[in-house]
């Protein structure tokens, strides 16, 4: 019955170990750059390690989640076009059965915006999804918040 018990406790507090490796192989960051009293620009970074990749926001339907950054309607601010990316990479991905938009190691995805005043509180929500070679993660979603001085 003793041993009985000792695996009990061994298997349960491996269950906890294992759940508790949560994998985070993206880390986001956030700036701005002030480009005139009037204009700036929002910086949104994921650094992506190694083996790993995110999607670009024009990945096509019936692919993976593709990176999408929202931004609420603010009185303090407009947003001057659409989020820009870097030229990603490209390949087809067998299990989507189709030619897939992704970034490696790091991507800066940029938003230039329109002030109202001279700063502002720039929030957002931006979704993802990340995959290396053998699996792909649930997609997620980022709040941010970052101040333009």
């Amino acid at each position: 019955m003793k041993k009985l018990i000792i695996a009990t406790v061994i298997l349960f507090m491996f269950t906890l170990t294992t759940k508790a490796q949560v994998l985070t192989p993206v880390h986001w960051s956030y700036g701005a750059k002030k480009l005139n009293k009037d204009e700036a620009v929002v910086f949104i970074k994921a650094t992506i390690d190694d083996g790993w990749h995110v999607y670009s926001q024009t990945v096509k339907d019936g692919g993976p989640v593709k990176t999408t950054i929202t931004f609420p309607a603010s009185p303090a601010y407009t947003l001057i076009g659409k989020t820009i990316e870097p030229t990603p990479i490209t390949r087809n991905e067998k299990v989507f059965n189709m030619d897939v938009s992704f970034f490696e190691h790091e991507v800066i995805f940029q938003q230039k915006i329109k002030l109202k005043a001279g700063q502002a509180i720039v929030k957002g929500t931006l979704e993802y999804m990340t995959c290396n070679d053998h699996q792909c993660l649930p997609p997620d979603d980022v709040e941010f918040s970052v101040a333009v001085k």
